[in-house]
């Protein structure tokens, strides 16, 4: 079943991604102030989309309404038992993209596009995943892995204990180390 706890992780793996909670016990998370995704206390998640997305969760969960502004389609809401993790994360992401700055967008999807040993001076050894959870964080170089903590390293979907050593390893064969 998927959780709260789930959700928040996802949204916060996201770049700028601000969390913000509520006395009611809801939860919202928005991007340069734009929500993408929030959930309530009866664990309703609502996910911010454009309508043809949002048609997409409503034919494949019966269960979800679509959420309304006036008029307008912001989105959809559905009881985040309804959906499985994968899904979960797949909508969180998509909801991030629709609601984060052109600029934030585009380097997430050059992140996914990302393949270890092409960015640039990063380790092609410590793989896909880490190279693109470090693009999607803004980091192209080992001068820019040097500024962040084994601890921010390791907050990063995607970073892993085996990746931080290598980048260590790639950072002292420079005479440089991370940061603290």
């Amino acid at each position: 079943m998927t959780t709260r706890a789930q959700l928040r992780r996802t949204a916060l793996s996201l770049p700028e991604t601000a969390e913000q909670a509520t006395r009611s016990g809801s939860v919202s998370f928005s991007v340069r102030d734009k929500p993408f995704a929030s959930v309530d206390k009866d664990k309703r998640v609502q996910l911010h989309l454009p309508s043809e997305e949002a048609d997409e969760v409503l034919a494949a969960h019966p269960a979800a309404v679509r959420a309304t502004r006036g008029a307008s389609s912001v989105g959809v809401r559905v009881a985040l038992e309804d959906m499985d993790g994968q899904q979960l994360n797949h909508w969180v992401r998509r909801a991030w993209l629709w609601r984060a700055p052109k600029r934030l967008a585009a380097q997430m999807a050059a992140a996914d596009a990302a393949t270890a040993g092409g960015v640039g001076d990063l380790p092609k050894s410590i793989g896909r995943p880490a190279t693109s959870a470090l693009l999607s964080a803004g980091i192209t170089s080992l001068d820019q892995v040097a500024e962040r903590t084994e601890a921010e390293l390791l907050a990063m979907h995607g970073v892993g204990p085996k990746a931080v050593r290598l980048l260590g390893e790639a950072l002292g064969s420079t005479g440089r180390r991370l940061r603290g």
